[in-house]
């Protein structure tokens, strides 16, 4: 695809076609750019949340705080903690509510991040399990934590790659509670593998059109019909744009039986 921005004459010339600059389809021409290019220079790599690095970008945690504030949830599982700031973060959340607690699940917990997340003045709210996510001894400790937990909510952003995250779908999909979601993150890797950062640093980049969480999650539903992918409702909007800026595409699986 060939673009070009003309801010003198207001219009973004796509290929042969002229969109109006100022427009919600110029505005989502220019926040696809800028995804692709703020992931290149690893623009969600600047974010802390309470202390912690948040690899997240704004857009996204606004988003998810959307939808966790809405429903409530007892309990929050995610699996992948890297530095430990999503885990923070909704930890913080539930703090605020009133309401839950967090299950932290990654194969590797490094020592300097599991020293920070459990010196976090939110620590007492978060349950840090270490081990492969799909392993029948982790799941059996979820499983512990979850009990009899009315409204759970589950976030996958570990292992993007689309073997790993059909796996986790099929395991963690039942402790998701009806009417609450099931997250999968980092479904704009299917579109990055064209990317200067994704060449130089990802050896398989090229499989990414195929072996990544977005193909996993539509297939996932297409399979299991009590699950939906459902684009949340803006809670407020004024404005003239109706989708979500995002690197989480086809992430909000809800379960409606």
């Amino acid at each position: 695809m060939n673009l070009f921005i003309d801010e003198r004459h207001q219009e973004i010339i796509v290929d042969d076609r002229k969109v109006p600059l100022y427009s919600p389809e110029g505005f989502r021409i220019i926040s696809d750019l800028w995804i692709k290019v703020g992931w290149d220079q690893k623009y969600m790599y600047s974010f802390t949340w309470l202390g912690r690095p948040i690899i997240q970008i704004p857009d996204d945690a606004f988003r998810i705080q959307e939808v966790i504030y809405t429903i409530k949830p007892d309990v929050i599982i995610e699996t992948g903690v890297a530095h430990g700031g999503s885990i923070i973060f909704y930890a913080s959340l539930c703090k605020i509510m009133g309401n839950g607690t967090v299950i932290g699940v990654d194969i590797e917990i490094r020592p300097h991040n599991r020293k920070a997340v459990e010196e976090h003045e939110l620590f007492p709210l978060i349950t840090l399990i270490e081990g492969d996510s799909i392993s029948d001894a982790v799941l059996k400790q979820v499983q512990q934590v979850v009990a009899e937990k009315k409204v759970v909510l589950v976030i996958l952003d570990s292992n993007h790659s689309y073997a790993h995250v059909s796996k986790e779908l099929g395991h963690y999909s039942r402790f998701v509670t009806r009417g609450s979601y099931l997250v999968v993150t980092d479904g704009s890797q299917e579109y990055l593998n064209q990317t200067p950062r994704a060449k130089r640093e990802y050896v398989n980049c090229q499989t990414w059109s195929y072996d990544n969480p977005k193909r996993a999650t539509e297939e996932f539903v297409k399979r299991n019909p009590a699950f939906k992918i459902v684009e949340p409702m803006f809670p407020f909007n004024e404005g003239h744009i109706k989708f979500r800026v995002t690197h989480w595409p086809s992430a909000f699986i809800q379960r409606f039986q």
